[in-house]
């Protein structure tokens, strides 16, 4: 039987970030690398499976908002 504090913890860490190292922030600090906000870079290593896979939607949408 799998202990669930590690399920959970397995679950937080198989989304991987999106950073690809040209980090800058531009005006409404949002990375121009990865398109993530402040707030979402910071919050990203605590951020649930389901958290990081809503941000991940956010910053496609950021990165091509015609989609």
């Amino acid at each position: 039987m799998v202990d669930s504090r590690q399920e959970h913890k397995q679950s937080k860490s198989d989304i991987e970030h999106p950073c690809i190292r040209n980090c800058c922030l531009d005006s409404n600090d949002v990375c121009i690398g990865c398109f993530r906000t402040l707030d979402e870079i910071l919050r990203w290593s605590s951020a649930s499976a389901t958290e990081k896979k809503a941000i991940l939607t956010l910053c496609q949408h950021r990165r091509n908002p015609t989609l």
